[in-house]
């Protein structure tokens, strides 16, 4: 599986940006997809993840109530919807996909390029 972000970018505080992380070389039906982020300096943080099915949404405490994540298997591709940021949120982004697991085991198997979210004025 590959997987390619998109959409990220450059916005002020409390500006919105729409991630996408789209598949290939197989159908992401039966993946749970992860969403992570990585600060200069920081550790790797699983943010959000999005069980196979769409059945089960998780969201770290730094960004529930902020992102929604979604997908769409018809188009093999999960979206990351990022509203009110913060500086704080700056970072790469990448998806990741996992063949089979719950969202408490993805970030194991396959990892996007990553997209840079930078929040700034």
């Amino acid at each position: 599986v590959q997987l390619v972000e998109s959409g990220g970018g450059l916005v002020q505080p409390g500006g919105s940006l729409s991630l996408s992380c789209a598949a290939s070389g197989d159908t992401l039906d039966d993946y749970a997809i992860g969403w992570f982020r990585q600060a200069p300096g920081k550790e790797r943080e699983k943010i959000s993840c999005i069980s196979s099915g769409g059945g089960t949404k998780f969201y770290s405490d730094s960004v529930k109530g902020r992102f929604t994540i979604s997908r769409d298997d018809a188009k093999n591709t999960v979206y990351l919807e990022m509203n009110r940021l913060r500086p704080e949120d700056t970072a790469v982004y990448y998806c990741t996909a996992d063949f089979l697991v719950t969202c408490g085991f993805v970030g194991q198997d396959y990892w996007g390029q990553g997209t840079q979210v930078t929040v700034s004025s």
